[in-house]
């Protein structure tokens, strides 16, 4: 990790990242040409760092000077953070991913017993079940639409939605309020006023049904968590309950609402990938992985910090500032995946492993969810229409917006059949 050689050496001039997001992978291209470690500027004029490489950031993520707690952001611990800023949620939410160390993996043992392989295959019968109605919904949309629908909406958004959603015991009601909030918390091109808002609305209404769980609990993990403890007796405090609630609930759907959409577009515009799936030669899985790898469901995460200066591949990161996990660039980072990375192929014989569920102590909870939901809704969904395709040029796609989450607003798509 540590070269002597830092960037006012190189020169290099600091990548203004668009919160409304763009192409990542023309982007991505050309800062790894330029290095590993990009200096970025943030909403707001806040410095930062985007690690891009896939050495760089499999290291970065399990160094041990890497932080995930505000209290190493130094723009934040000296006040120059604003209550909207649109990335403070990610900084500041108290959980999981803004912990570290004990604290860290009391609150990660706490969870993970919902996430466990066991538990998994538990739910696959359900996601089966909800996938065949899905099915359905989405060739009643595409018989009222001149043979069209939008997947995303119809289909690769109320899976993980309605999975996680009855995994935590939330009703049906809140469920499209829940996926508004969130997306508003995502998206990084949100006005701060409405941010605020935003944030406000959906800890309040996951607190009230926190409080009706507390008051009447139920088979679901939302009482779980209330009433666990760990082996030193400890329980959630409220904070890290409604934190926790909300990091299961935007991670357990909109990174796989991302992955599922991705992979239906891979698969829509690489048929010769899709035939090697349907005559036997690959299986839905490897569409998960190389989807992952691909064009990762999340593009730039935030946030770890630096607790001390650190060089990472010949680039220093200094103490506190805010970094980003650039994952769909490392995804095609051609130094790990081969010089033909930027092609989406089934039959990739590399052996070096993606990154876009992360690596090191704060990797997914959640993959092995992920993982089954998209495997199940892709071979549903081209079984039951197998002549699927696009319903526009995927260069009319238009972006997701913010520079997170990785992925397209909408998928107009021709079911057939």
């Amino acid at each position: 990790m540590n070269t002597p050689h830092d960037d006012a050496a190189r020169g290099r001039r600091p990548h203004r990242i668009d919160p409304s997001g763009g192409c990542p992978h023309a982007e991505n291209a050309r800062l790894l040409a330029e290095g590993a470690v990009a200096p970025v500027i943030l909403p707001g004029e806040i410095e930062g760092m985007a690690v891009l490489g896939h050495d760089a950031l499999r290291d970065f993520l399990s160094h041990p000077d890497v932080a995930k707690s505000p209290q190493h952001f130094t723009a934040l611990t000296e006040g120059r953070i604003p209550e909207g800023w649109p990335l403070r949620t990610f900084a500041t939410v108290p959980g999981m991913t803004t912990s570290d160390g004990a604290d860290h993996r009391r609150l990660r043992t706490l969870v993970s017993s919902a996430f466990t392989a066991r538990r998994v295959e538990e739910l696959r019968p359900r996601v089966e079940t909800v996938t065949a109605g899905l099915l359905d919904g989405l060739a009643e949309a595409a018989g009222t639409g001149d043979g069209v629908a939008d997947l995303r909406r119809h289909y690769a958004l109320p899976l993980p939605l309605g999975v996680i959603c009855e995994l935590l015991g939330v009703e049906a009601a809140h469920q499209d309020r829940l996926h508004h909030l969130s997306g508003l918390i995502v998206a990084t091109d949100t006005e701060p006023a409405r941010a605020v808002a935003a944030n406000r609305e959906v800890l309040a209404l996951l607190a009230s049904i926190a409080g009706e769980k507390a008051a009447a609990p139920g088979d679901d993990l939302t009482s779980a968590l209330i009433a666990a403890r760990d082996e030193d007796g400890d329980r959630l405090s409220e904070p890290e309950l409604i934190g926790t609630l909300l990091l299961l609930l935007i991670a357990g759907h909109e990174t796989t609402m991302n992955l599922v959409t991705n992979a239906v577009r891979a698969l829509c515009t690489h048929r010769d990938q899709l035939a090697l799936v349907t005559e036997g030669r690959a299986t839905w899985s490897d569409v998960v992985e190389e989807t992952l790898r691909w064009n990762s469901p999340v593009s730039y995460f935030p946030f770890r910090y630096a607790t001390r200066d650190l060089t990472v591949d010949g680039t220093l990161i200094p103490q506190g500032t805010p970094v980003l996990a650039g994952y769909s660039a490392a995804g095609r980072d051609t130094k790990a995946h081969g010089p033909d990375a930027d092609r989406f192929d089934l039959t990739r014989t590399t052996t070096v492993k993606h990154l876009s569920l992360g690596h090191g102590p704060h990797y997914c909870l959640g993959a092995p969810l992920a993982r089954m939901e998209a495997a199940i809704a892709l071979e549903a969904l081209f079984t039951r229409f197998p002549d699927l395709d696009l319903a526009v040029p995927e260069s009319e796609l238009h972006r997701h917006a913010g520079f997170v989450g990785n992925s397209v607003r909408a998928l107009p798509v021709r079911p057939g059949g």
